[in-house]
């Protein structure tokens, strides 16, 4: 498992670096995040915090996903879970039975995409790589 990406000080201070201001709700959503050790969906966030409105809990995972704070896993279903993001590039493995998100960095995956690059026609920008697994809490149960 990596580091997580800031404090809540620094994600209020990269929000407010892109124009966006330290609001009263802002930063109750971020100091719940910043307390999350597994992946969350925004329906969970705004469950946890019925004094701030559904619809200012969903634009502020938004952001921050756009901000680079938050990392936008796809489940099984389709359906999107987060987790805070790390400062290095990494991947993720998640549960499909408690939604338990993990972080992993793998350099076989990082020389499979420069050799890719050389037979793939255009410019590889970016790419993500999910595992979905039973967690080993999920397993011992």
């Amino acid at each position: 498992m990596t580091t997580p990406l800031t404090t809540r000080t620094e994600i209020m201070s990269i929000l407010e670096n892109r124009g966006y201001r330290a609001t009263a709700p802002r930063r109750v959503i971020i100091e719940l995040l910043e307390g999350k050790k597994e992946g969350f969906t925004a329906e969970e966030i705004s469950n946890e915090l019925p004094g701030v409105g559904r619809a200012t809990v969903f634009r502020t995972v938004k952001l921050l996903l756009n901000a680079g704070v938050l990392c936008r896993l796809n489940m099984m279903d389709g359906a999107p879970r987060y987790s805070i993001s790390s400062v290095e590039h990494h991947h993720h493995t998640i549960c499909v039975k408690c939604g338990n998100v993990g972080e992993f960095r793998a350099t076989n995956i990082e020389n499979l995409m420069r050799a890719l690059s050389e037979q793939i026609p255009g410019e590889i920008v970016g790419h993500r790589f999910e595992f979905y697994v039973n967690c080993e809490t999920c397993l011992a149960n």
